[in-house]
């Protein structure tokens, strides 16, 4: 019985929903020009608004469903790039329920690995001084970030504005990034902080 559900009902279903959200994702990208050089592996739905300038290289994965990554993932792959910001992500990363708002601008390396619910963010979204919060967004902070290559970041980490992460970097999971990390480190921690040097 179970083998009959599979066969006659729950894959049809699956490749049903498969072909929508390829659809969905390539008239998506095409109605927010977004300047890919393949369409990214996408599973789910990829929310995307760009104002501004995005750039996306070959190879790209996007794990947007709660069941393509079982580590947990709570929200799906989300990109915002506002007007006048300029995201760039070179060829073969992988992202999974990832969180990118950019405003100024964010570069990503090659063959960098983000672990489930990552958030890159170039802004402090608010301004600090309180009487500034309550009716506008003038004085909020926005500073590059740039992510070198061959990166692994940890599941629910921050990347905040201003940083920049240099190649083969490890972060753990759970990690808020503030500072500037060197290539070939592995850091962790909130906010994180140096461990050691990483095997290359």
């Amino acid at each position: 019985m179970r083998q009959i559900l599979k066969i006659f009902l729950i894959l049809p279903f699956r490749k049903l929903r498969s072909g929508y959200f390829l659809l969905f994702n390539y008239l998506n990208f095409k109605t927010m020009n977004v300047i890919y050089q393949d369409l990214p592996k996408i599973f789910g739905r990829l929310i995307i608004s760009n104002y501004g300038s995005c750039r996306l290289g070959k190879g790209l994965i996007f794990r947007s469903d709660i069941t393509s990554n079982l580590v947990g993932l709570y929200k799906p792959c989300s990109i915002v790039v506002a007007k006048g910001g300029s995201l760039n992500i070179e060829d073969y990363s992988g992202f999974s329920g990832v969180s990118i708002y950019c405003t100024n601008n964010i570069k990503i390396g090659k063959y960098c690995k983000f672990g489930g619910n990552v958030s890159i963010w170039d802004t402090d979204f608010h301004p600090l001084n309180f009487e500034d919060r309550r009716c506008s967004f003038i004085g909020t902070k926005s500073i590059p970030i740039v992510i070198g290559n061959d990166v692994f970041v940890g599941a629910n980490s921050i990347i905040l504005k201003g940083v920049t992460v240099g190649d083969r970097v490890i972060i753990g999971a759970g990690s808020v990034i503030t500072k500037n990390i060197p290539s070939d480190e592995i850091w962790a921690g909130n906010p994180a902080k140096f461990i050691r040097k990483a095997n290359i």
